[in-house]
C-alpha cells in the first residue's frame, strides 16, 4: 500500500517529536520525486543576540531536509545514512516570517550523496545556500 503525501508528511513530523526539530519548529511541507521543503518560523527561538536569524539554526534546517530527502530517496532496508559534511553561505538576514529549506540532489550515488539546499524567505529571495554530504553505510546483520 502506497502512503498518500498528506501520511508521508504527518509520519515525517510526528518523528520529530522530542528533537532538535520540535525545538526549533521545522515541519516539513511538501516533497516530489527529487526534493524536500521545509520551513521553520523565524522567531526568538532562532535568533542571535540581535534579533535576526542565526546562522546555526539555518544550517540546523538545512541538514534536517537534506538528511530527510536522503532517507526518503535511498533504499532504507540494508543502509542508514548520516551526514558527514555541512557548509553554508549565508546572503541576507531576516527578522521575522519563515525560511524555507528545499533540498535537491546534486549527486545520489550508492555509497555518497550530495544535496543542494536552498533557503529562502517568504518573498522566495535566497537567504543561505547550503552544501551536504551524507554517507550511507551498510546496517548489520
Amino acid at each position: 500500500m502506497k502512503l498518500s503525501k498528506q501520511d508521508v508528511l504527518a509520519h515525517a513530523n510526528s518523528i520529530c517529536k522530542n528533537t532538535l526539530m520540535e525545538t526549533l519548529s521545522i515541519k516539513f511541507i511538501d516533497f516530489g520525486d527529487d526534493f524536500v521543503i521545509a520551513k521553520m518560523p523565524v522567531n526568538s527561538k532562532v535568533f542571535q543576540p540581535d534579533g535576526i536569524l542565526h546562522g546555526g539554526a539555518t544550517v540546523a534546517l538545512a541538514e534536517t531536509t537534506g538528511s530527510f530527502a536522503a532517507h526518503m530517496f535511498l533504499d532504507l532496508s540494508n543502509v542508514f545514512v548520516r551526514g558527514v559534511e555541512i557548509s553554508a553561505n549565508h546572503i541576507r538576514s531576516v527578522k521575522e516570517g519563515f525560511v524555507f529549506a528545499k533540498a535537491s540532489f546534486v549527486h545520489k550515488g550508492r555509497t555518497t550523496q550530495l544535496l543542494e539546499i536552498k533557503i529562502t524567505d517568504d518573498s522566495g529571495k535566497l537567504v543561505s545556500l547550503c552544501k551536504l554530504t551524507t554517507v550511507a553505510l551498510p546496517k548489520s546483520v
